[in-house]
């Protein structure tokens, strides 16, 4: 479930093909919104949600191996200079399909995570539903056949918005 502030923006991007979905991935990573932005990845299993994290970590210069953090948790990543972060851009890949009870936020010392600068992207947000700060953008995926994939984005905030209008341009 998308992030329950109401939402300033909303777009439907179809994505017919694994490039169309990395060509969005790359107009979101031109933003300079990105610097400090929550967004929130929602969808079933099998949706493509590390896809497009992992089409914006590479768009955004990130190199080595891209995983899904869901054993981990988080997976933190650095992405190289850029005009718009000239000392690098700090990322978080959250995974949050493991937890059970929202008390594993807390316990899992999140707080501080999110408090931090830089670029968090949260797949199965809902599992700490409440605890997290107000998304900027909200992904929702939905498969259709094979590679293709709708994304609806909610912009939550004006950096959300921002990225938004990244993703349509």
């Amino acid at each position: 479930m998308p992030d329950a502030t109401p939402a300033l923006a909303t777009a439907r991007c179809p994505c017919p093909t694994e490039a169309d979905t990395e060509a969005l991935a790359r107009r979101l990573a031109s933003s300079p919104a990105l610097g400090h932005a929550l967004i929130t990845l929602h969808g079933d299993l099998g949706a493509g949600k590390t896809t497009l994290v992992r089409h914006l970590l590479r768009a955004l210069g990130v190199q080595g191996r891209i995983k899904s953090p869901t054993y981990a948790v988080v997976e933190p990543h650095s992405a190289p200079p850029a005009a718009a972060w000239p000392q690098g851009l700090r990322i978080a890949h959250f995974d949050l399909y493991r937890f059970s009870e929202p008390r594993e936020w807390e316990d899992a010392g999140l707080r501080e995570l999110f408090a931090d600068p830089g670029l968090k992207l949260v797949e199965w947000p809902e599992k700490a539903e409440g605890l997290m700060p107000t998304a900027d953008l909200c992904v929702t995926l939905i498969p259709m056949d094979d590679d293709a994939r709708t994304l609806d984005l909610s912009a939550h905030t004006a950096t959300g918005v921002q990225l938004l209008e990244a993703a349509r341009a």
